[in-house]
């Protein structure tokens, strides 16, 4: 379910990470895998938001290899059809908290600079830009912002 989750978001135009392909052609023995080692890890976690019985939503909760062992959230994704549910909101709130829970004072998301949905989304939720900018691996000549949780600065 995660691989699938994870390439439907992919599908997006500004999302970042592997092709959808590329998700898609990982083993499922190891997609298993890492969904199990996630489920309980204290440093890197995906949740799933459910709508009626199915998979909807996701995002992903970590802590970076650096000694400051900064917090982020990732790949946030909802579908279209249930979008009006703000279940953005409920991951992002669900992901703060289990960051938070282990020690986050700060917590920051990577956002393309051209996504103005998502930066006036996690505007909404609390986020602010840092003025931190790099570029976009995937996406030639594209950017992205890292914003902070001003809830948690």
């Amino acid at each position: 379910m995660y691989r699938e989750l994870r390439a439907a978001s992919l599908r997006e135009p500004y999302a970042s990470g592997e092709t959808p392909e590329a998700e898609l052609a990982v083993d499922a023995a190891r997609a298993a895998a890492i969904a199990q080692q996630r489920a309980t890890s204290d440093e890197s976690t995906t949740f799933v938001l459910y709508t009626e019985g199915h998979p909807a939503g996701m995002i992903g909760a970590y802590f970076d290899s650096t000694p400051a062992r900064r917090a982020f959230v990732s790949e946030l994704w909802v579908a279209h059809a249930v979008r009006h549910l703000r279940g953005g909101v409920l991951l992002v709130d669900t992901a703060r908290a289990w960051l938070a829970a282990r020690g986050a004072v700060k917590i920051y998301a990577w956002i393309a600079d051209q996504n103005r949905s998502a930066i006036r989304f996690y505007e909404h939720v609390g986020f602010a830009d840092t003025g931190e900018r790099a570029p976009i691996a995937r996406v030639p000549g594209a950017m992205k912002s890292l914003l902070v949780s001003r809830e948690h600065a």
